[in-house]
C-alpha cells in the first residue's frame, strides 16, 4: 500500500528566507512548495556534513522523480550517520523508487539492496513502522533467493502489531492482499478502522484497501464519514472522487469532491492536482459529459502534456 512531481527550479532562483534552516527545508518538502527542490539542493551543499541535510534533499528528489540522484543524496547521509535509521530507511525508500524504473536485471540487482537497507532502519529503530512494513511487502513478493519469505512478513506484521494494534491489523490486510485472500484482507481493514476510527493514516490506508477489493459500499461508509468532518484533509476529498471515478457511483458527488481536493493546501505525499483533474474527467465521462470531460482532461494535459492516461481518455471522447 504504498505509493505525486514536486517542480524543479534552477538552483539561481532566489530562496526563500526560512529555506536557510532545516526545519524550513523540511515545511518545504512537506507542503511541496514551488522550489523545495533546490531549496534542498542549496541547504545540503551548504551543509555538506549533516546528514539531515541530505536526507531532506532525498526526501524533495524523490518527490521529483529523480530516483537516482535520491539514492546518491541518501547514501551519502547513511554514511555520515551510519547509526541514523530514518537515513536508512530513506536509502530503502530510494530504492524502491528506482526499482519500478528498470529491467529485470536491475531489479534483482538493486532488490538485496533495498531489503538490506530497510533491515538496517529497523535494527537501529524497532519503532519505525514504514520500514517494517516496507519489509512485510519485501519478503512477500521476493523471491526466497534474495531473502524473500512468507515467514518473514508475518514476524514483521507482528512487529508491528506489537507497536500499533491498527497498523498491525493494515500490515495483515497487506499480506492477504497479497495472497488474494479478499476476504480476509477485508476484515482486517475492517477491525484496523474499529481499533482507530480517527487516525488520518488508518482511514486513509482502509479508504484504498477497500478500493482495491473493490467493496464500494464500504470505501464510501469510510469516505463519507471522513469528509463530513469540518477539518477533513484534502486526500480524503480526492480518496472520495478516485472512488466515484473507479465505481461509477456518486459521480455528481465525486466530482465536487475533486473540486475541493484541487481548492484546499496539498501537503507531502498528496495527488498532484494533474491526477484530481484525471479522475474529474473521467467522471465526467461516465456520466455522459462529454464537454466537461475534455475540459477536465485539458487541465490536466495542460499541466502535464506527457500525461498519457489523460490523452488516452481524451480520444475516447
Amino acid at each position: 500500500m504504498l505509493r505525486p512531481v514536486l517542480l524543479a527550479f534552477a538552483l539561481a532562483i532566489a530562496l526563500p528566507a526560512h529555506a536557510e534552516t532545516l526545519a524550513g527545508i523540511q515545511a518545504q518538502v512537506d507542503t511541496r512548495a514551488p522550489g523545495a527542490l533546490a531549496a534542498a539542493e542549496a541547504f545540503a551543499k551548504a551543509n555538506a556534513n549533516s546528514a539531515p541535510a541530505w536526507i531532506a534533499l532525498t526526501r524533495a528528489r524523490l518527490m521529483a522523480g529523480q530516483a537516482e540522484p535520491a539514492i546518491a543524496a541518501a547514501e551519502k547521509a547513511t554514511k555520515l550517520a551510519p547509526g541514523n535509521a530514518v537515513a536508512f530507511q530513506w536509502l530503502g525508500n530510494a530504492y524502491g523508487q528506482r526499482i519500478g524504473q528498470v529491467g529485470m536485471f536491475g531489479k534483482l540487482s538493486m532488490a538485496p539492496k533495498l531489503r538490506d537497507a530497510f533491515e538496517r532502519a529497523v535494527q537501529l529503530d524497532g519503532g519505525l513502522l514504514e520500514a517494517r512494513f516496507a519489509l512485510v511487502d519485501f519478503y512477500m513478493m521476493a523471491p526466497g533467493a534474495i531473502g524473500g519469505g512468507v515467514d518473514k512478513a508475518r514476524a514483521q506484521a507482528a512487529e508491528i502489531g506489537k507497536r500499533d494494534a491498527a497498523q498491525g491489523q493494515l500490515a495483515q490486510a497487506s499480506m492477504a492482499m497479497i495472497e488474494d485472500r479478499d476476504a480476509d484482507a477485508a476484515k482486517h481493514f475492517a477491525a484496523a478502522i474499529t481499533t482507530r476510527p480517527s487516525d488520518p493514516k488508518v482511514r486513509l490506508a482502509v479508504a484504498v484497501g477497500y478500493q482495491q477489493l473493490e467493496r464500494w459500499d464500504d470505501a464510501f461508509r469510510v469516505l463519507r464519514a471522513w469528509t463530513a468532518e469540518p477539518a477533513a484533509p484534502a486526500i480524503a476529498w480526492y480518496q472520495f472522487g478516485r472512488a466515484s471515478a473507479l465505481s461509477g457511483r456518486s459521480l455528481d458527488e465525486g466530482a465536487a469532491a475533486l473540486e475541493k481536493f484541487l481548492a484546499l493546501p496539498r501537503v507531502a505525499d498528496d495527488p498532484e492536482p494533474k491526477n484530481a483533474l484525471y479522475r474529474l474527467g473521467q467522471i465526467q465521462a461516465r456520466a455522459g459529459r462529454k464537454p466537461q470531460a475534455r475540459a477536465a482532461f485539458d487541465r490536466a494535459l495542460a499541466l502535464d502534456p506527457k500525461y498519457a492516461d489523460a490523452r488516452t481518455e481524451r480520444a475516447k471522447l
